[in-house]
């Protein structure tokens, strides 16, 4: 008893450790709390904020030791690990993985982060050296080389000898078969490394990427972590410590880990929110934490949301994390006008110099907006600023800087900081759309929780933004993730893959590992000296279907329990079933609980209503209820002076010591029993924006914002809800709306060859339908004659009508990749076909959809006929019904955005921002030479451009006369794949993210000889002239320019396939150096090219190695950088790549590429990249030699090998 009484009469600290400050919060002895705040970094103060912070709250002198007869415990998270990733400030760390993977984190999935970047930028790698061991497993566990120590042990002893102690151990399948990685482990250990992170213990799941990122992150921040836990430990001996991890649970500071240490510091957050939600009686609440540099947005309804597969910082991770969406908005994010547009970041000030009010000389933020219009009240903010850290905000510099935008744009400084915040409210809400409504979620059911420091001057903004009409703030939460991390459970999660069906017979398997990994983690809680026997022990299963690669996880039970329960997780995000697909257990997870404290706040007698007191009375400039911005005279009000029971109707501040918190107009906010406060909508929000038909700079970027937002939304659904898994997984699809002419307005690509070429299609429609559409008609084409690419791509058109209008008033469209369309090969891509009728059933502006009606039975009977019709035409309507779904989805978003803002607003909007890309796209042309080029194709056939630049009138001419005739060989492209690779090309010029829509094309010219290959005759066949063609015009169109060299001309489309199994894949090669010229159009530098990435018109991701040989009887042998193969040059062309794939059935491998007898043109002196090469390599060591397009019959232990292009360099290289 007097254990616990000595226990019950200590201090304990809850920390958060942020990039800026650190937020302690103290349960004293008696279990009242109190907080402290202060800067993270502070060195001529302190040594670490935590223990400062501790020492402060204890009364205790600098250097005085904490010690556990004062404190019980401590628990804290940390962006330490973050911000060492982030700044790749990580322990130099080395690699060991599988012979011919040296190179398979840097390739990862191939694809770039930046569609429109011509100097593709990928992120930093975190290992410094690499070391391939001579070991190789199956993917079904079969020793194929055992592990040669002796040659490990001398390439280990190398890298030990050159500095290196931490190793990352990623072998193929190691996750499930690990003898190789625990051997390679030991030996790491006995040579002396001191951190050895194998990944079959840090992430054991499938995927060789991901867990491979995952370890190296593991292996590169746990020194780091290590070194901090144990600097805050040497001052407080004997203290328990504990860290919050990515997942939201506490663990023994002795084993907290670095992959587990990402999220630590918003994981808190999430569990203040939950836990302080719980306790008011919030069932479902959406998490706003609002910070200096970004914006944080969580979804609640009950349990918390994890993913096994997130990418943060550039690194692909897969351990278990709270889900979190995170925006470049935070009262830092710097504010700019480019003469057209506002723009809010996602640059951010920081700390240091900060926002202009923070008496550093910083730039226009966010913050600075919220003083100008008085919603910040430098009177009542810290006085932390200036030389002596002491002064108020400086609100004179602010009012000056807005007063040189207010001479810019003709309007009042007020109403620039106004419009400025209105946009910063848009990008939030948005976020939030997209871990809500896209999921399935109506969240006008939702409160709003608002945390994090800048939350609360925006809170009933970004509500009404969402339709949401309540807000709810903690006392804490201006530290409510250091709040957090004393409420949290105690958690140990194990996780392991499986790869079985969910069949009754797999059932006692999947108990028997859940039952291991249940000992595992519950040995693990106990062996962190938690009270036996508390430990809860959840059990789940991460089940997909078949063929599909998204896993959603469900509890445990019995085959009807988790059929159920994934049944019913699968339709609330998705919102159908894939009838007739079998479902896979991937993976097991388990998670040791021990609960936390629940929190203890006392309820206070709810005063009667009076008149609040107010310390005084401020103007602040904000919309009123009639939704037009003016001057309101607002209450201040002190939170310390409010009690139980008080009603603040807006317009009203309310100032405490760590936040401040806006009540709008037409708001009120009360202080509850428990003194929350809860700000509510007392009157409805005003409707109909009285806004105008001519262009606002602030409207414009709001308008450009809302309408990609719709075309996003619209590519979810369509994700979401497909059937194929190249819409699904590879992404490929590409969804748009349009105006009543057809006219492009906004579009969401993953596919550049999409771009501006549904615009044709939508054209079609219109011509062939004139005076006949009706409401609820569908039409759907893939005709590459009239606006199609090539068969497989099926566009499905929307007409929008609004009100009572007897013409369409906008149109949608969604495009997607479908599996088989028919033709002569399974997949629909042909490589030798020469007639349109050999590639599949050509649709030509066919009703789908009538009066609402699916018409079902003409479609099927559509897709069943021709010379070789589709293979599937059931999985056809599938992916059909979800394109509908998703133009239905466009359609009520752009009826909301009518009814808010009156259609003549909305229309002239459309009309603005393409005036303002025709704009940005005309500055462009000023600075660009006339020139010409002409690129020779393997097949005999060349494409030839002219740019013809009038500086007049800002305007250029794009001449494909000289381009060869339509071909007999299936290497024609029609007009829209042509147009497509010249709205990219012009739009990769503009350093900006503008819109993509028609307005790109208006200053442009582009004439297409009829009958030529880029404007083919039917019946001429078309299928590479999507992936092959489109790319050499993108190229042939830098030559012209001069901007830069070529990147490889092909797309390399690698098929294989039997009766049982089709594959496609496209693999990358290197990219083109370039030049960069300044404002004049003088050479002022250039850039190197970049290896084995995506470029120009594809951008689609590769099979996990370890995917690809558990679904296909082949094996991956190696895919490596081609060094040497891009063209020297003052900027060096990006290397090709390596692939090597052994056959271990027999089955028809055929390769349908380009740049084989050509090689990647240098620019400006830079030399040429290497040519590809396409061969067999037969069992018995015969090679065969493949043309550029080519096909082998595969027999087992044959190698198909591709090396593919390098890219061409830049400028004359250097003599030494």
């Amino acid at each position: 008893m007097s254990q616990q009484a000595s226990s019950l009469a200590r201090w304990q600290f809850w920390i958060d450790r942020g990039g800026t400050f650190t937020d302690v919060v103290g349960k004293r002895p008696d279990g009242t709390l109190v907080t402290h705040k202060l800067l993270s970094e502070n060195p001529e103060q302190y040594k670490d904020a935590a223990v400062a912070g501790i020492r402060h709250l204890l009364g205790l002198q600098p250097g005085e030791p904490v010690t556990p007869a004062l404190v019980e415990c401590v628990k804290m998270g940390t962006t330490v690990a973050t911000n060492a990733l982030l700044e790749r400030k990580g322990e130099p760390t080395l690699l060991i993985t599988t012979k011919g993977f040296k190179d398979a984190l840097r390739i990862a999935y191939q694809n770039r982060p930046r569609l429109f970047d011509r100097h593709i930028v990928l992120p930093e790698l975190l290992y410094e050296r690499v070391i391939e061991a001579q070991e190789r497993m199956g993917a079904q566990g079969e020793v194929i080389e055992p592990l040669d120590e002796a040659h490990l042990k001398e390439r280990l002893w190398a890298a030990y000898d050159a500095g290196l102690r931490s190793a990352a151990i990623v072998f193929m399948h190691g996750y499930r078969y690990t003898a190789h990685e625990e051997a390679a482990a030991r030996i790491a250990r006995e040579i002396g490394f001191t951190q050895v992170s194998a990944s079959h213990a840090t992430s054991p799941m499938m995927k060789l990427v991901s867990r491979g990122d995952t370890t190296v992150v593991d292996a590169y921040l746990s020194p780091i972590l290590r070194r901090y836990v144990d600097q805050v430990a040497s001052e407080m001996p004997g203290v328990k410590l504990f860290f919050m991890q990515s997942s939201g649970g506490l663990t023994d500071a002795q084993v907290f880990q670095g992959k587990d240490a990402i999220l630590s510091g918003p994981a808190g957050g999430i569990v203040g929110m939950a836990r302080t939600a719980g306790l008011a009686g919030h069932d479902k609440v959406i998490g706003f934490d609002m910070g200096g540099t970004s914006t944080d947005v969580s979804h609640y309804a009950g349990e918390f949301e994890r993913e096994f597969e997130t990418q943060v910082a550039g690194v692909r991770m897969r351990a278990p994390m709270m889900s979190i969406h995170t925006v470049a908005a935070g009262g830092g994010s710097i504010l700019g006008f480019d003469g057209a547009r506002f723009r809010v970041g996602p640059e951010s000030a920081g700390a240091n110099p900060g926002p202009a009010s923070y008496r550093r000389g910083g730039p226009l933020a966010v913050t600075d907006a919220n003083v100008m219009v008085g919603k910040i009240q430098p009177a009542h903010f810290p006085k932390v600023f200036g030389h002596a850290a002491n002064e108020a905000l400086d609100g004179d510099a602010v009012a000056r800087k807005f007063g040189d935008l207010a001479k810019q744009t003709g309007r009042s400084a007020e109403d620039v900081a106004h419009g400025f915040i209105q946009i910063a409210v848009q990008q939030m809400a948005n976020a939030i759309k997209k871990i809500s409504v896209a999921r399935g979620y109506d969240v006008t059911r939702y409160t709003l929780q608002c945390f994090g420091g800048a939350g609360g001057q925006h809170a009933c903004l970004v509500a009404d933004a969402l339709g949401m009409t309540r807000v709810f703030v903690h006392p804490l939460a201006g530290v409510l993730s250091a709040y957090g991390m004393g409420l949290a459970d105690q958690n140990v999660i194990r996780e392991q893959a499986v790869e079985t069906k969910l069949v009754p017979e797999a059932l006692a398997g999947i108990e028997a590992t859940l039952d291991q990994l249940a000992t595992t983690a519950r040995t693990e809680l106990e062996r962190q000296q938690v009270g036996a026997g508390t430990a809860v022990v959840h059990r789940r299963v991460h089940v997909r279907y078949e063929g599909s690669d998204s896993a959603l996880i469900v509890p445990f039970g019995s085959l009807a329990d988790i059929t159920a329960g994934f049944e019913a997780a699968y339709r609330q995000r998705f919102a159908f079933l894939m009838q007739g697909k079998g479902l896979v257990v991937e993976a097991v997870s388990v998670e040791a609980v021990v609960p936390g404290d629940a929190p203890e706040e006392p309820r206070h007698a709810l005063q009667s209503a009076r008149e609040v007191p107010r310390r005084s009375t401020v103007r602040m400039f904000t919309g009123g209820v009639d939704g037009i911005a003016a001057w309101h005279d607002a209450a201040l009000v002190v939170r310390e002076d409010l009690r139980p029971g008080d009603v603040i109707p807006g317009p009203a501040i309310i100032a405490e010591k760590n936040a401040t918190t806006i009540v709008e107009p037409g708001w009120e906010a009360a202080l509850t029993d428990l003194d929350h406060l809860l700000l509510t909508r007392r009157v409805a929000r005003a409707v109909q924006h009285a806004v105008g038909t001519t262009v606002d700079p602030v409207l414009l970027e709001v308008f450009n914002n809302l309408f990609m937002n719709i075309a996003e939304q619209m590519g979810l659904q369509l994700q979401n809800t497909a059937y194929s898994v190249n819409i699904k997984e590879r992404l490929d699809f590409s969804c748009a709306l349009f105006d009543a002419e057809g006219n492009l307005i906004a579009n969401a690509p993953h596919m550049p060859v999409h771009l501006g070429s549904m615009g044709e299609s939508i054209k079609t429609v219109i011509r062939e339908n004139a005076g006949h559409m009706q409401p609820g008609d569908v039409f759907v084409l893939n005709d590459p004659y009239h606006g199609g690419t090539h068969l497989p791509d099926i566009t499905v058109i929307t007409p929008v009508y609004i009100a009572n209008e007897a013409e369409p008033t906008f149109y949608v469209g969604s495009r997607g990749h479908h599996a088989d369309v028919g033709g002569t090969t399974p997949g629909s891509m042909p490589p030798f076909s020469t007639r349109i009728e050999e590639e599949g059933v050509q649709i030509n502006n066919v009703k789908l959809v009538e009066r609402g009606v699916l018409r079902e039975a003409e479609m099927i009977a559509l897709l069943e006929s021709g010379e070789y019709p589709s293979r599937n035409p059931q999985q056809n309507m599938a992916d059909l019904r979800a394109q509908i779904a998703a133009n239905e989805k466009g359609q009520q978003e752009l009826r909301r955005m009518v009814a808010e803002f009156g259609l003549d607003v909305v229309q002239a909007y459309m009309r603005h921002v393409q005036d303002n890309a025709e704009e940005s796209v005309r500055r462009v042309i000023t600075r660009l030479k006339d020139g010409s080029f002409t690129l020779p194709l393997d097949n005999g056939a060349q494409i030839s451009v002219a740019v013809k630049v009038d500086a007049q009138s800002r305007s250029a001419t794009i001449d494909f006369t000289g381009t060869s005739p339509q071909q007999t060989n299936n290497f024609n492209a029609p007009t829209a794949v042509c147009m497509a690779a010249v709205l990219y090309v012009f739009r990769t010029l503009v350093d900006d993210d503008i819109p993509l829509n028609a307005g790109c094309l208006k200053p442009l010219n582009v004439i297409i000889p009829p009958g030529s290959m880029l404007n083919p005759n039917p019946p001429a066949s078309v299928v590479a002239g999507n992936v092959e063609t489109s790319t050499c015009i993108t190229n042939a169109l830098y030559g012209a320019l001069g901007l830069m060299a070529a990147g490889q001309c092909t797309m390399n489309n690698f098929t294989f396939g039997s009766t049982r199994y089709q594959y496609y894949e496209t693999i990358s090669g290197g990219s083109g150096a370039g030049g960069v010229w300044d404002a004049n159009g003088q050479l002022a530098g250039g850039f190197d090219g970049t290896s084995v990435v995506q470029c120009h018109m594809t951008n689609s991701r590769l099979t996990d190695p370890e995917v690809l040989e558990f679904r296909f009887p082949v094996r991956l042998e190696g895919y490596e950088i081609r060094k040497g193969s891009g063209g020297a040059g003052q900027y060096k062309g990006g290397d090709g790549g390596i692939r090597r794939v052994r056959f271990l059935e027999p089955m028809t491998a055929s390769i349908l590429s380009n740049g084989r007898h050509h090689g990647a043109f240098g620019m400006a002196g830079g030399q040429p990249g290497a040519v590809g090469i396409n061969k067999v390599v037969r069992s018995d060591g015969r090679v065969e030699l493949l043309d550029h397009i080519g096909q082998a019959e595969m027999a087992p232990g044959d190698v198909f090998e591709i090396h593919t292009p390098g890219g061409g360099g830049f400028g004359a290289p250097r003599t030494k």
